[in-house]
């Protein structure tokens, strides 16, 4: 398991440092840059470390087209029958709304940053100076990107969604050849929403060894319970999408936590990744009152000096104190050396 922790603005991403929790804009914006601002506000507000966003246009992305592969399957959940232009044109972030984001997002303590889909957006965050990258699930094999972002010399993070080992280990090798080895893969399901049965967390320890990189969850499930989960098996990063409230409406509002449901994946992550603990099995220091009060061998009617041990005078009870009950078969008939009251522990000296 690797041990490095990646830095990111004011934030530590690593094993020893709290989950870094990231909250996805995405297009739950709804084209108002006001509620933009009042969605990054209420990150702040339920305590996650980080905001994200994503940077394209429609233009950017795709090609407004209506040829069969440029459409949404008419079954999906959310977006069946839209031809791609049209939802990302709908999704999309305007880029002259990039400034002022990312001045609120660091004037209340934040660390914004966003998803790049060409090297004109990265140039763009850039000019921001964005701390870190997130490369999106289907952007992994566009190598030519993951080459402009490695180059920034900032921290990457990939999401998996729909890649195979082979696509990771790619995207990962070519980060690295750039020099840049602060990586984190994020084990992601790429449909939207997800099912927990399709999360596969067990892969997130399988990753981080495999690939020797912090790893964590991009998670598009319902609720916290995944994320939460993803903490137990090692996750140091976790992404959800947010949304002031899932009744406003917008492209990603249906599986997006609203704000109290936020401030709860801050703090039970936090709860996970505290209660994960020490891999070695000692007493802890809060439970000194525990181990005072366990069971030991202790005088239960007074005795006299000759009088031997048994099962009515000499007992296993509570507290600690005298000779552990491992030592019960010995002392039984024995004889005592001195008068010992009720409520005497058994030492080596009185038997």
């Amino acid at each position: 398991m690797t041990q490095r922790t990646y830095t990111a603005g004011q934030a530590r991403i690593g094993t020893d440092a709290e989950p870094f929790i990231i909250a996805e804009v995405s297009g739950n914006h709804n084209g108002d840059l006001q509620r933009a601002l009042d969605i990054i506000d209420m990150v702040a507000e339920q305590g996650a470390q980080a905001v994200k966003f994503q940077t394209y246009t429609a233009d950017t992305i795709t090609i407004d087209s209506k040829k069969p592969a440029f459409m949404i399957s008419e079954g999906h959940e959310l977006w069946g029958g839209q031809n791609l232009y049209q939802l990302y044109t709908e999704a999309h972030t305007p880029w002259d709304w990039h400034e002022a984001m990312f001045e609120r997002a660091r004037s209340k303590g934040l660390i914004p940053f966003s998803s790049p889909f060409d090297a004109t957006a990265v140039d763009l965050l850039e000019s921001l100076d964005a701390d870190l990258y997130k490369i999106a699930s289907l952007e992994i094999g566009d190598l030519p990107l993951l080459r402009r972002v490695a180059q920034t010399g900032k921290p990457v993070i990939l999401s998996n969604g729909a890649a195979s080992i082979t696509d990771i280990d790619r995207a990962v090798q070519t980060i690295r050849a750039e020099g840049n080895d602060q990586i984190v893969v994020l084990a992601c399901t790429s449909s939207y929403p997800a099912s927990p049965a399709e999360s596969n967390l067990r892969t997130i320890p399988v990753m981080r060894d495999a690939f020797d990189v912090q790893v964590g969850l991009s998670d598009h499930t319902m609720g916290i319970g995944a994320a939460v989960a993803a903490v137990a098996l090692g996750a140091t990063v976790i992404e959800k999408h947010v949304t002031l409230s899932r009744a406003d409406g917008g492209v990603d509002s249906d599986f997006s936590l609203e704000p109290h449901e936020l401030k709860s994946l801050v703090d039970e992550s936090k709860v996970a990744w505290q209660a994960l603990g020490s891999p070695h099995l000692t007493v802890t220091a809060g439970e000194g009152e525990s181990q005072r009060l366990r069971r030991s061998l202790w005088v239960t009617e007074d005795v006299k000096k000759g009088e031997k041990a048994t099962p009515e005078n000499v007992r296993s009870i509570r507290p600690a104190g005298g000779l552990t009950p491992g030592y019960t078969e010995v002392v039984m008939g024995r004889e005592f050396t001195q008068d010992a009251e009720a409520g005497t522990p058994v030492t080596w000296e009185i038997i």
